[in-house]
């Protein structure tokens, strides 16, 4: 966690606090991981309602090596983590995936 308003400090809502990613993107689990690029970006947690815990992301993949070497894709979405499937937007790219849109699906 990067930042929490001063408002919410003192109760048990998350509304308002902002986390930064820096993650790597691996190929392969364990033992034999193949590092492939990052994931970095950011989530703001936009809703009082600690049943739901909705956030706002923004998250750039970057690939590194491999068959998409130079290629990044962006997400900028409502990202509710309570949920088993979530649905993703993708908002953009470049390289291999310049121009692109659609969504991505986290299971």
């Amino acid at each position: 966690m990067i930042a929490r308003p001063t408002i919410t400090q003192a109760s048990s809502f998350q509304f308002g606090r902002l986390f930064a990613i820096d993650d790597p993107l691996i190929l392969e689990p364990k033992p034999r991981l193949t590092f492939i690029g990052n994931a970095q970006g950011l989530y703001v947690s936009s809703s009082r309602d600690p049943v739901v815990f909705p956030s706002v992301m923004y998250t750039n993949f970057t690939f590194t090596s491999g068959r998409f070497n130079g290629s990044s894709f962006s997400l900028f979405s409502r990202n509710l983590f309570l949920d088993k499937v979530r649905e993703l937007a993708i908002v953009g790219g470049r390289g291999v995936f310049r121009m692109a849109r659609g969504f991505a699906l986290t299971l």
